[in-house]
């Protein structure tokens, strides 16, 4: 977030600034949405809704489960949230008391490791890495309990994943959720980046069991990360406690976003086009990271992110980005968020603007390099 706001402060001074930190697509929600929204807008007519999101809106959801993954999936289960983020806070409160262990992945989404701490959770962050298969195994959660001497209450992963774009396999999301429901832990599944996976399964963890909490979301697939709009499939004893917390914290979802969600749904054929897009920029920075000394740190299986190690250029990520938005007006992530243990090795670049960004950012980042 300094990143941005720099890079904030240099577009307000007229600077040509490219983007490459944020995870956020450079198009907009599908037009089928924004017309939903506009009729809504005329109408006049919004207002609370339940607290877990319209009737209509949670079937289809339901429907687009049995579409895409073949699971027959009872709407009831759905929480629509105001954003994935609400649903991380509802599944939290939810699932831990203070003082819990929760098991998460290093590196990983900043904000776990942040509302969980706010919450009074403990987190124990777990490596992983080409070692691994940049997936989470109950043999590492297992020794992470040895090591913390206490025994954890939820393990939380992502697929893909934020920053790496790894990609658990169908395998190794079965063997956590077993592993899970063995020992009485909470299973927490971030699934925001389904429809963006290029290699490897895209399993939900529905289509293993019926004990996880998969959180979703409308922001990434969809382009409506500004409509904070997303949702949770929950183990049908949560669903009555979880819609009376939302009910407490949140009242419920905006009504807008929620009729703009619905009517997204719909918009499969220009978000494949965008999706398309994506593929593209991949296959450059695949093909020119490596050529400018900056090989990739996990494999971009998933997600818009590329995983980079710039320990060939500085040993400091934080400084490397800061220098390269001040002098090339560049903008990508340093990895300390990420990873606090060795984040200051890594970066990570998103490739979810426009090809013509993507391209003239890797040319002016190949220009600096080459006077440094």
């Amino acid at each position: 977030m300094d990143v941005l706001a720099e890079a904030t402060r240099l577009k307000s001074e007229g600077k040509n600034v490219i983007s490459m930190a944020v995870g956020q697509p450079a198009h907009p929600a599908p037009g089928v949405a924004r017309a939903a929204a506009a009729r809504a807008l005329e109408a006049g007519k919004l207002g609370y809704t339940d607290a877990l999101g319209l009737k209509s809106l949670r079937q289809a959801i339901a429907t687009r489960y049995r579409r895409q993954y073949g699971i027959d999936l009872d709407p009831r289960r759905i929480a629509v949230t105001t954003g994935s983020s609400a649903a991380f806070n509802l599944a939290f409160l939810q699932l831990f008391n203070p003082g819990d262990l929760v098991v998460i992945t290093r590196p990983g989404y900043p904000a776990y490791r942040n509302i969980l701490s706010a919450l009074g959770l403990r987190v124990v962050e777990i490596a992983v890495g080409a070692d691994t298969g940049h997936a989470l195994t109950p043999a590492a959660i297992e020794a992470a309990e040895r090591e913390a001497g206490a025994r954890v209450a939820g393990v939380l992963i992502a697929s893909p994943a934020n920053p790496t774009g790894a990609v658990h396999s169908r395998q190794a999301i079965a063997d956590l959720d077993a592993w899970c429901a063995e020992s009485g832990v909470a299973f927490i599944s971030d699934e925001i980046y389904h429809g963006l996976t290029w290699s490897g399964e895209e399993t939900t963890a529905l289509s293993v069991s019926d004990n996880a909490v998969v959180i979703n979301s409308f922001s990434k697939y969809f382009c409506m990360t500004g409509w904070r709009i997303g949702w949770m499939v929950l183990p049908e004893d949560l669903v009555r406690p979880v819609e009376c917390l939302a009910q407490s914290l949140y009242i419920s979802p905006p009504e807008l976003s929620q009729i703009a969600a619905e009517a997204a749904l719909d918009g499969i054929a220009e978000m494949d086009a965008v999706r398309a897009g994506y593929q593209t920029n991949r296959a450059l920075l695949a093909r020119r990271l490596p050529e400018l000394a900056l090989p990739f740190a996990a494999p971009m299986d998933g997600a818009f992110y590329a995983w980079v190690d710039v320990s060939g250029h500085s040993n400091d990520s934080m400084a490397f980005a800061r220098q390269m938005l001040a002098d090339i007006h560049v903008a990508a992530t340093p990895g300390r968020d990420f990873d606090p243990v060795d984040g200051a090795r890594f970066m990570r670049f998103s490739y979810a603007g426009s090809h013509a960004d993507m391209t003239t950012a890797l040319d002016r980042i190949e220009h600096w390099l080459g006077k440094r």
